[in-house]
């Protein structure tokens, strides 16, 4: 167990953040361990052949057998919406020295020797931070930026969306009651069970003493875990809230892509789609892939049943994200066949 004491300033000072580089860093994971996220592996499909033109073997080795990562990789977010760019440049200023020690940590906490791509390149790691930073960006560019990231931002984006409605409607009890299985909240205290030694040789207990936490969901983790060690507030991650809805519409369709029946026939096929999508929150761009139609074509449909107060409006930084109101809930419920998120 691991608790985070709460002061009177802290629930105020904690925030919500989600950070491409991470998620560039954990997608890695998805790879080694197909069975654990089956959601990516129609994305990894499609990608695969602009991934082999890449560093493949210094990527794959950036996850240990056991899923560890190396922590420079992931620093911890400075603002809400950090962009790429910017964070894989901090990255890629790590002092050397913290880039070595952090390699070697991972691998001994896995109990595996770094592979030889690794290895051979501990003696110089400012060549390897380096090469780590120019291998990261080119997977984004050519296998991220183009679609995944604009469909994963929306699902991260969603859950942010919601977490802050479950936060004003039943207070910090009931946020993180509903956050993640590992975490529970009593009288200002914020505990976590992880069983990962490295978090429990990092004590028992830590003060926020005015810093706040930021809160952080990913596609990639299996449960919360925590970063005290980095400078800054505490960090925990969580997994992200309709993260199952990232394989939506890829491939085969289904019948949230193809409603047809009494409601179709009312509002018409495309609203009807969209109906179906918005049972995670979306922003139009996302909603406009999934379906192969333009934005605009989008917007207009989305304005029509927001007008209608079948779908509710919330702005997340520079995003509208488009979800389901309590009537729209309603009306798809009468007509199951049109499918849903999960």
């Amino acid at each position: 167990m691991f608790e985070f004491r709460f002061g009177v300033d802290d629930l105020a000072a904690t925030w919500f953040a989600c950070s491409p580089l991470q998620e560039t860093v954990l997608s890695l994971r998805a790879r080694r361990f197909t069975t654990y996220y089956p959601e990516q592996q129609p994305w990894i499909a499609g990608w695969q052949s602009r991934y082999e033109t890449l560093d493949t073997a210094l990527l794959g080795s950036l996850v240990t057998p056991n899923a560890f990562v190396p922590d420079f990789l992931t620093p911890r977010p400075t603002a809400p919406r950090p962009d790429f760019a910017a964070e894989l440049a901090g990255m890629a200023a790590a002092p050397p020295e913290v880039v070595r020690a952090d390699v070697l940590a991972a691998y001994r906490s896995d109990g595996s020797a770094p592979p030889p791509v690794l290895a051979g390149l501990l003696d110089d790691p400012a060549r390897l931070v380096t090469r780590v930073a120019e291998a990261l960006e080119a997977y984004w560019k050519r296998c991220l930026a183009p679609a995944w990231w604009p469909r994963a931002r929306s699902v991260l984006e969603a859950d942010i969306v919601y977490r802050g409605r479950m936060l004003s409607e039943r207070g910090a009890e009931g946020l993180f009651a509903d956050l993640d299985f590992r975490l529970s909240w009593r009288a200002g205290v914020l505990t976590l069970d992880d069983a990962n030694p490295a978090v429990r040789a990092l004590g028992t207990s830590v003060d926020l003493a005015g810093r706040g936490l930021v809160l952080m969901p990913t596609l990639f983790g299996r449960g919360a875990q925590t970063d005290i060690t980095q400078l800054g507030p505490p960090l925990v991650s969580y997994p992200a809230r309709g993260k199952a809805t990232m394989a939506e519409g890829l491939g085969a369709s289904g019948p949230a892509m193809a409603p047809d029946g009494p409601l179709a026939a009312l509002i018409g096929v495309p609203r009807a789609r969209l109906l179906a999508l918005v049972e995670t929150p979306a922003s139009t761009t996302e909603l406009a892939h999934r379906l192969g139609v333009t934005p605009g074509a989008v917007s207009r449909h989305l304005g029509a049943l927001a007008a209608a107060g079948l779908l509710e409006r919330n702005r997340h930084g520079r995003s509208v994200l488009y979800g389901r109101s309590a009537l729209g809930d309603a009306l798809v419920a009468g007509h199951p066949h049109l499918g849903g998120g999960g």
